[in-house]
C-alpha cells in the first residue's frame, strides 16, 4: 500500500511537471508573439506616418510649383552670387532660387548686419530663397576668413587631429547653430575628393585620408547634417584626386573608369547611402567618361549620376566664373548645356544673360519643360525639407 501511494505521488509529479513545462513553452510562445505584434504595429505606424509626411510634402511642391509662371520657375535653377549692386530689385526681376554669399558680401559687417542682409532677401522673394556660404572650414570659410565667426571654423583635417571623428560632428553642430542664427541654410560641404598628397590643390580642404577614410567622413558629415537640418552638398564630382586646380584653367583627368569607380565614386556613394541632399560636378574634363566637355556640362557624367549612383536629389554645377569652365564656352552656352546635361541648380553670376537665353531655348524646344519642371520640383522639395516653405 505504501509503495502503491509513492508511485502515486511519482506520476502525479511528472504530469504536473510535464503541465508547467507546457505552459511555459505556450506562455513564452504567448510572449514571443506579442512582442512580435507590437514591432509590426510600431513599423506600420512609423510606415503610415513616414507616407503622410511624403504626401503632405508633395502637396506642398505641387501647390508651390502650380503658382509659378515659366519664368519663376527657371528662376529657381539659380543658385546666384550676391551682385555689387540691386540684391533686392534682381530676385525679384529674375525670381532666383538663391543667393551663395561671398567674402564681399560679409566684409567689414557683424553679424547683425549679415543676417538684416539676408532676412531683406528672403522679404524680397516669393518663393524663399537658399542662402549659402562655403563653409568647409580652414581655407574655405567666408565666415571666419570675415571674423563673422569667432574662433574661425578648423579645416575638416585638423578637427580630426584634435579630437577624431567626435571633433567633425561637434563642427558641424556648431554650424548649425551660427547657420541657423544667421538665416544660412546651405554650408556648401563636405568635401568628398579622395587626395592624399599635401602637394595637390585640393588636399587642404578635404580630410586627406584614402578612400575608405574619406567616405566615413562624408557619410558621418551628412548624417550628422540631417540630424541638424543642414543642406548637404557633396563635391566635386567625379573627384578631383590630385588634379590641378580648375579655378584657373582647363583641366583634363586621365585616370581610368576603373580607378575611378575604385577610389574616387566611393565617398560619393556613401554620401548617397548617408542620405546626401545635393551633388556638386567639377569642371575637369574626365577623359574617361567624357573627353569633350567638362563634366559640368556633360550629359555621361549626370547619367552615371542618377543611374550608376543612383541618386535622386539636387544636382549642382561649380561656380560657372571658374576658369575650367569660363575659358571652354561662353556662360550663356553654359547655362543651357549645364541644364541640358541633367543639372538642377547652376552657381552663376552671369544669370541676367544666362536666364533669357534658357527661356527662349524653352521656346525653341532645345530644354523641355518636363524637364525643368523636373528640376524645380527637387529644388522646391528640398526647400521644404529645409523648413523653408511650409
Amino acid at each position: 500500500m505504501k509503495k502503491s501511494v509513492v508511485l502515486s505521488l511519482m506520476i502525479l509529479s511528472a504530469v504536473l511537471s510535464l503541465t508547467a513545462c507546457g505552459n511555459s513553452k505556450k506562455d513564452s510562445s504567448i510572449t514571443s508573439e506579442s512582442t512580435k505584434s507590437s514591432e509590426s504595429v510600431k513599423q506600420t505606424e512609423q510606415t503610415s506616418e513616414s507616407q503622410k509626411k511624403e504626401s503632405t510634402m508633395k502637396e506642398t511642391v505641387d501647390k508651390t510649383m502650380n503658382a509659378m509662371t515659366l519664368e519663376e520657375k527657371v528662376g529657381q535653377l539659380f543658385m546666384a552670387r550676391v551682385p555689387e549692386q540691386n540684391q533686392v530689385a534682381d530676385i525679384q526681376n529674375y525670381h532666383l532660387g538663391g543667393y551663395l554669399l561671398f567674402d564681399r558680401d560679409m566684409e567689414g559687417k557683424g553679424q547683425a548686419e549679415v543676417k538684416q542682409a539676408i532676412t531683406s532677401y528672403q522679404e524680397a522673394s516669393k518663393t524663399p530663397m537658399f542662402i549659402g556660404s562655403d563653409e568647409e572650414g580652414g581655407t574655405v570659410s567666408r565666415l571666419s576668413r570675415n571674423q563673422i565667426v569667432s574662433p574661425p571654423f578648423q579645416s575638416p583635417q585638423a578637427l580630426y587631429q584634435k579630437n577624431g571623428w567626435d571633433g567633425i560632428k561637434q563642427d558641424i553642430d556648431r554650424k548649425a547653430q551660427v547657420f541657423g542664427e544667421l538665416g544660412i541654410q546651405l554650408g556648401m560641404f563636405p568635401d568628398a575628393d579622395v587626395s592624399t598628397d599635401p602637394q595637390s590643390f585640393i588636399y587642404d580642404r578635404t580630410i586627406g585620408m584614402d578612400a575608405a577614410g574619406t567616405s566615413h567622413y562624408v557619410k558621418l558629415s551628412v548624417e550628422e547634417m540631417k540630424k541638424q537640418k543642414l543642406g548637404s552638398t557633396i563635391k566635386h564630382f567625379p573627384g578631383y584626386g590630385n588634379n590641378r586646380d580648375s579655378h584657373v584653367e582647363i583641366v583634363t583627368d586621365n585616370r581610368s573608369l576603373d580607378e575611378l569607380r575604385r577610389n574616387d565614386f566611393l565617398p560619393f556613394e556613401a554620401g548617397v547611402k548617408a542620405g546626401v541632399d545635393s551633388i556638386m560636378v567639377s569642371h575637369n574634363i574626365v577623359s574617361a567618361i567624357d573627353g569633350q566637355r567638362p563634366a559640368s556640362i556633360s550629359k555621361p557624367v549626370h547619367d552615371l549620376i542618377r543611374n550608376e549612383l543612383g541618386f535622386k536629389g539636387v544636382i549642382m554645377t561649380d561656380d560657372m566664373d571658374m576658369a575650367g569652365l569660363a575659358d571652354f564656352i561662353s556662360q550663356e552656352e553654359a547655362g543651357l548645356q549645364a541644364l541640358q546635361a541633367g543639372n538642377d541648380m547652376i552657381l552663376s553670376s552671369s544669370y541676367s544673360s544666362q536666364i533669357p537665353y534658357i527661356l527662349e531655348a524653352i521656346k525653341n524646344g532645345q530644354y523641355s519643360e518636363e524637364q525643368l519642371n523636373q528640376s524645380v520640383e527637387r529644388l522646391l522639395t528640398w526647400k521644404v525639407e529645409l523648413g523653408l516653405i511650409k
